[in-house]
C-alpha cells in the first residue's frame, strides 16, 4: 500500500507541468550564470587572478543573474518544453541576454560597480552565457532526433515546405504515432538538401525508399492536399502504402491540435484548387444584401446559406418545404428566417417576396434525382418546371434586382425528365421579359457528397459489406466540392447583366468505376466485388455542359457563357400550360426541348464484375 502511494506521489511529483518547468528552468539558470559568471572571471585574467567575493561582486553577480531571468520569464522561455526549442527561442533567448546586459551596464555605471567586475568579464559573460544556455535547451530534441526509432510506422513526408517541418516537429513531440525518414519533394532545386536532419528525394526515389527503410505510412502535407494528390495515392498504393494522412495545418494556432492528421477522403482525390475564385467580388456582391434562398435545406441550397452568411449578407431568408432540412440548416445558420413552404404556392410566395423584398433570390429548389424523376413525371415537372416559373414571375413582380437559377449538366441534350424540365427552365429564364430583374442561370455537375449522389451511396454499400453497384464500365461524370461549385455560383452571379447561362468549368470527367475502386482502396476493403447494374431510365454515359461550342469566355477561366436560345415567351408559357394538364408529357418535352431524346431502356445487368 506504501509503495503504492509513494509511487502516486512520484508520478505526481514527476508529471510536467507549467509551474514545475519554470522552477527547474529557473534552478538550472541561476546555477549556470553563476558558473558562467566565474568562467568568464578566469577567462579574462587567463586562470591566474583567483576571484575573492565581497558585498559589492555578490550584488554585482546577483543584480546580472536577476536581469537575466527576468529578461527570460518576459520572452516566455521557460513555458517552452525541451522538444519544441526551435530557432525561434533561440533567438529569443539572444534578446533577453542583450537587453538583460545592456540593462545590468547601466545599473554598474550608475552604482560604480566598475572597480569590482570590469565590463570584459559582463561582454563575455554574456557570450558564454548565450551559448551555454541556448545548448541546454536544446539539447533534448538533438537526443530526441538521434535516438534509434523502433515505431512501427516509419513514414515519408511529400512536400518540402514549412507544414513538413511542423510534421516532423510533431512526430519527435510524440503528437502524432509516427516517425519520418526522408522527404519527397517535386522541386529540383530541393532535392538532397535536408529539413530537420530528414533528406529530400525526387518522387522517383519513393520505391528504394520504401522497401529500404520498411516504410509503411505516408503524410501528404498542405501542398498535396489538391492534385497530383491522386498520382501519388497511386503510386503508393501499388507500393503498397496504404497508410495515407494528410496533415492538416498544425502552424496557425494550434488550430488542429486535437487531430493534426486527417485520413484521405476521395474528396481529396477529387478535388482540384480553385483557379481563379475572387473573393473579393463575392463579398461585394453579397455583403449587406438581403438574400433569399429557395431549396435553402438542400445541399447546394444549404451551402449557398452558409456562403452568403460568411460574406457578409445583411439577412438570409431560406425557403425549403422539408422541414427536417430547414431545421437542420437553421440550427446550423442560427440568424437565418425560416420559411417552410413550396414553391408550387404561388399565392403565398408572392407575398413573401413583396414583403421581404430580397436583393438576391437564389433558386436551389427542385427534384434533382434522374431515377425519381423518371417514376413521377407529373411531380418533377410540376416542381422543377411550374415551382421555378413562379419562383421567377413572382421575383419580377417583386422587382427583386438579381435573379440565380441553379442548373444543371443534365438540362444539356437531355436524355431523362429531370435534365428536360431544367432545360425549359433555362429556356424560361432567359426569354422572360424581366422588367427591374436580371435573371441568370448557372450550370453544372455532380457535386461531391450532396445527398443521394455516388459518394455517400459507395460509402454506405462499402459499410453494408458490398457489393459497388456501378450501373457502366465506362460511365462518367463531373465532379466539384460543394463549397467551390457554390462560390463560383455567387461569383457568376455577380458579373451578370441578365438572360445569361453560365457554365461552371467542372475539371476533367471521372470514371465512376475508378472512383469505386479508388473508395475501395481508401476503405481498405478491395476484397468487395464491383458489379455493373446496366444503365437505368434516362441515364447518360456521358454528362456534357455545352450543347454546342460557341460559348463565350468572361474574365474568369472556370466560368463561361453559354450561347443564348431564342423562344417566343407567349409560345413558351402556353407550351408550359399545355405540358401541365396533357397526357402525353414526354412529347410535348421533346417539343419544347427539341435537343431531348428520351432514353427509357434500362441495359441488362452485367453479372461479372470486377475488384
Amino acid at each position: 500500500m506504501k509503495r503504492t502511494l509513494t509511487s502516486r506521489f512520484l508520478s505526481k511529483l514527476l508529471r510536467p507541468s507549467n509551474l514545475k518547468r519554470t522552477l527547474f528552468f529557473v534552478l538550472i539558470d541561476i546555477l549556470l550564470s553563476y558558473w558562467t559568471l566565474l568562467l568568464a572571471w578566469h577567462l579574462r585574467y587567463s586562470f591566474e587572478v583567483p576571484l575573492e567575493l565581497n558585498i559589492k561582486l555578490i550584488c554585482a553577480f546577483c543584480m546580472i543573474i536577476g536581469l537575466k531571468t527576468s529578461m527570460l520569464l518576459v520572452f516566455r522561455i521557460y513555458l517552452v518544453p525541451w522538444r519544441f526549442f526551435g530557432l525561434s527561442e533561440a533567438l529569443k533567448i539572444l534578446y533577453a541576454h542583450l537587453i538583460a546586459y545592456l540593462l545590468a551596464i547601466l545599473c554598474f555605471t550608475a552604482l560604480d560597480f566598475w572597480n569590482v567586475l570590469p565590463l570584459s568579464v559582463v561582454v563575455v559573460d554574456c557570450i558564454i552565457s548565450n551559448i551555454i544556455i541556448g545548448c541546454v535547451r536544446i539539447s533534448k530534441r538533438i537526443v530526441i532526433e538521434n535516438l534509434p526509432r523502433s515505431s512501427p510506422h516509419a513514414t515519408l513526408i511529400f512536400g518540402a515546405d514549412m507544414q513538413a517541418a511542423n510534421v516532423i516537429k510533431s512526430a519527435l513531440s510524440g503528437e502524432i504515432p509516427y516517425y519520418p525518414v526522408a522527404i519527397i519533394d517535386s522541386h529540383k532545386v530541393n532535392w538532397g538538401s535536408y529539413i530537420s536532419n530528414l533528406r529530400i528525394y525526387p518522387f522517383s526515389a519513393c520505391a528504394e525508399l520504401i522497401q529500404a527503410q520498411h516504410i509503411t505510412s505516408a503524410i501528404l502535407t498542405k501542398e498535396f492536399a489538391k492534385p497530383p494528390l491522386e498520382d501519388i495515392f497511386q503510386k503508393l498504393s501499388e507500393l503498397g502504402i496504404s497508410d495515407i494522412k494528410i496533415a492538416q495545418t498544425l502552424s496557425e494556432g494550434n488550430e488542429h491540435k486535437e487531430q493534426p492528421l486527417k485520413d484521405i477522403s476521395i474528396e481529396d482525390l477529387l478535388s482540384r484548387p480553385a483557379k481563379d475564385l475572387n473573393k473579393d467580388v463575392i463579398a461585394n456582391f453579397i455583403a449587406g444584401k438581403v438574400v433569399l434562398v429557395t431549396g435553402g435545406g438542400g445541399s447546394i441550397g444549404s451551402e449557398i446559406a452558409r456562403q452568403c452568411q460568411f460574406f457578409g449578407a445583411k439577412k438570409l431568408i431560406l425557403l425549403d418545404h422539408s422541414e427536417y432540412n430547414l431545421y437542420a440548416i437553421c440550427e446550423e445558420i442560427t440568424t437565418a428566417i425560416p420559411v417552410m413552404m413550396s414553391i408550387l404556392d404561388k399565392e403565398r410566395l408572392n407575398a413573401l417576396l413583396n414583403a421581404t423584398k430580397p436583393d438576391i433570390l437564389l433558386h436551389a429548389a427542385a427534384y434533382k434525382h434522374v431515377p425519381l424523376c423518371e417514376d413521377n413525371i407529373q411531380s418533377a415537372i410540376e416542381n422543377n418546371i411550374l415551382g421555378s416559373k413562379n419562383v421567377i414571375d413572382c421575383a419580377i413582380n417583386a422587382e427583386i434586382p438579381k435573379i440565380v437559377i441553379i442548373s444543371t449538366d443534365k438540362a444539356v441534350r437531355p436524355t431523362n425528365i429531370m435534365g428536360a424540365t431544367k432545360r425549359v427552365v433555362e429556356l424560361y429564364a432567359q426569354n422572360v421579359v424581366a422588367h427591374k430583374s436580371e435573371i441568370v442561370a448557372v450550370r453544372f455537375g455532380n457535386v461531391l457528397g450532396s445527398s443521394g449522389s455516388v459518394v455517400p451511396k459507395f460509402k454506405a454499400q462499402i459499410q453494408a459489406g458490398g457489393p459497388l453497384t456501378v450501373t457502366h464500365p465506362d460511365i462518367t461524370r463531373y465532379f466539384m466540392l460543394i463549397p467551390e461549385a457554390c462560390r463560383l455560383v455567387l461569383q457568376a452571379a455577380s458579373i451578370a447583366q441578365g438572360g445569361e447561362i453560365f457554365i461552371l468549368d467542372m475539371g476533367q470527367p471521372v470514371k465512376i468505376v475508378d472512383l469505386a475502386k479508388n473508395m475501395l482502396k481508401l476503405y481498405h476493403r478491395e476484397d468487395i466485388p464491383i458489379v455493373f447494374s446496366g444503365l437505368r431510365p434516362g441515364e447518360k454515359l456521358y454528362e456534357e455542359l455545352l450543347i454546342d461550342s460557341s460559348e463565350q469566355k468572361t474574365e474568369y477561366d472556370s466560368i463561361h457563357v453559354a450561347r443564348p436560345t431564342q423562344y417566343d415567351i407567349t409560345k413558351l408559357q402556353n407550351d408550359i400550360a399545355e405540358l401541365l394538364h396533357t397526357t402525353d408529357k414526354i412529347s410535348k418535352l421533346r417539343e419544347i426541348v427539341v435537343e431531348f431524346s428520351h432514353k427509357t431502356y434500362k441495359e441488362d445487368k452485367v453479372e461479372t464484375g470486377t475488384k
